[in-house]
């Protein structure tokens, strides 16, 4: 009996299979072409206007402009150390060229093992530095630490024991105080995006900040020993640096020149406390605080971050790597770099367009230049937009296209509260100067601040947080009451709020400069 053959289904179903399979990875190719021809074009049109506007968004042109290097306070000598390092790939880490050769800004007021002196100054709290404590902490070392600080055979005054101690690190002040006097700083890194080239900046800033330690307590020495032509050579040159580093526009940059200039307030402070600065002295500081503008100084840093985010982005899409620095132990940082090779180039020019549109709409207003404002009720708006677009983003549809602006915005927008305080506290200290000339001239504090302009001070700050006057009252003491309404905007009468570590809480009560009760 004949059998009909059975169907064979298998190959037709195969061919088709594949068929499908062809069409569609064409048309996702297809799909993931156009999605990268439509970002390329929407980035680029969005540079094209930015441009028409004076906007540059690469980094190149930005921050890397090539200055002699004989005008460059970053290339002098003293910073040659740094300059030498190179990276070690075993031990992710910089490493000196030269092992024979000494980092001169190797610098700490402390011993190896991290112990603190009884000092608790803080200016903000009307605390002054206690010398003695330091003169305690150098004269009784431990043992293995004998000879880190120089030392007198027998004890001498607590200032003149603490400058004693301090003198190891003279000539690397002379040579900063020197190079400090060249026109431009720049730390002309141009891989700052990539995590070696910032890690490296990193410890550019740190050295900074060692230095900053150093002579901040060299110049309370000097005042507490009546030396405050050196105090006020001293003091000027915490000024100069973070004058340098204000030229740098990358926000961390600029937030460790916030930093150095809270803690230059500290000797500015204690001269006036202990009434140390004569009327030259106090007219000289003035000059240098009035040129102080940490509210351009913001938006600098908001354009600078800008403009990292979008060198990082074009960078990750040319290697198609992403770098992450991840604590390695034993306190090393290793560098792990992530494949990004499947990535649509999409991806990276509309975050780059996300980006650059946050910083446009939400972060440059939070500053009114004009007004001389920093509204924190501008940075409430602003964090409730941007959530709220996160938001409706996630429940109608998600876009990875703005997921890096949106991750980065909270913290990038939340650095204005640091720039307002710093911008305060210097109209504060501006203030404070000509109260002190007011008070040299006739014998007491004036009744109002009106009577300091012009003769002692050109013209009277406002409050940068609502454009009103700033509160001022004399007190009780013979002393007086200075003071900005601060982040939460309400007058609290000159009080100050600590937090659970007895630190000011900058958020809370007002922002205020006032003198210890007992300090005549």
């Amino acid at each position: 009996m004949n059998e009909e053959p059975k169907t064979k289904w298998s190959w037709p179903l195969l061919r088709w299979g594949v068929i499908s399979l062809a069409v569609l990875l064409t048309l996702a190719a297809a799909t993931v072409t156009e999605e990268n021809w439509r970002g390329k074009r929407a980035w680029e049109n969005y540079q094209r206007l930015a441009e028409a506007r004076g906007e540059r968004l690469d980094w190149l042109s930005r921050a890397t402009n090539q200055v002699p290097d004989d005008q460059n306070f970053t290339k002098a000598p003293v910073f040659s150390g740094i300059y030498s390092r190179v990276w070690d790939e075993k031990d992710q880490s910089w490493k000196s060229v030269n092992t024979n050769a000494e980092d001169r800004l190797d610098i700490s007021i402390y011993f190896p093992d991290g112990s603190d002196p009884d000092d608790h100054a803080d200016w903000t709290q009307a605390r002054l530095t206690h010398i003695e404590g330091w003169q305690k902490y150098y004269r009784n070392p431990k043992p293995q630490f004998a000879g880190v600080f120089p030392l007198a055979p027998q004890p001498q005054s607590p200032a003149a024991d603490v400058l004693l101690a301090l003198s190891k690190y003279d000539s690397t002040v002379e040579e900063l105080r020197t190079a400090s006097h060249r026109p431009f700083s720049q730390f002309g890194i141009t891989n700052v995006s990539d995590s070696k080239g910032f890690s490296l900046m990193l410890e550019y800033l740190a050295s900074f900040k060692r230095c900053t330690q150093l002579l901040r307590l060299r110049a309370a020495a000097e005042l507490a020993d009546h030396q405050s032509a050196k105090a006020l050579d001293d003091v000027q040159l915490l000024l100069r640096l973070d004058d340098e580093l204000r030229q740098e526009p990358l926000l961390i940059s600029q937030l460790v020149s916030v930093a150095i200039n809270a803690l230059t307030f500290q000797p500015i402070y204690e001269g006036l406390a202990q009434h140390r600065w004569n009327d030259a002295q106090l007219a000289e500081l003035e000059t240098s605080l009035a040129k102080k503008d940490f509210l351009a100084d913001f938006q600098m840093a908001m354009r600078g971050e800008r403009t990292f985010a979008v060198e990082t982005l074009e960078n990750q899409r040319i290697t198609r790597q992403y770098q992450i620095a991840e604590d390695g132990g034993s306190g090393k940082t290793k560098i792990v770099t992530v494949n990004l090779r499947w990535t649509p180039s999409a991806f990276f020019y509309q975050n780059e367009l996300s980006h650059a549109r946050l910083t446009e709409q939400y972060c440059l207003p939070l500053v009114d230049l004009d007004k001389r404002i920093a509204s924190p009720a501008a940075l409430r708006r602003a964090v409730t937009a941007v959530q709220r677009t996160v938001v409706q983003s996630g429940l109608k549809h998600f876009s990875p296209y703005k997921i890096t602006a949106f991750v980065n915005f909270p913290a990038i927008s939340r650095s204005v509260e640091k720039f307002a305080q710093a911008q305060s506290h210097t109209d504060l200290a501006l203030v404070a100067c000509a109260l002190e000339r007011c008070r040299l001239a006739n014998g007491g504090y004036p009744e109002t601040l009106d009577a300091l302009a012009p003769q002692y001070i050109k013209k009277l700050p406002h409050d940068i947080i609502n454009g009103q006057p700033l509160h001022y009252r004399r007190t009780d003491d013979g002393l007086f009451v200075l003071y900005s309404v601060g982040w939460n905007e309400a007058d609290d009468g000159g009080q100050i709020i600590l937090n659970k570590n007895g630190v000011v809480d900058q958020k809370q009560g007002d922002w205020v400069w006032r003198y210890p009760a007992n300090e005549k």
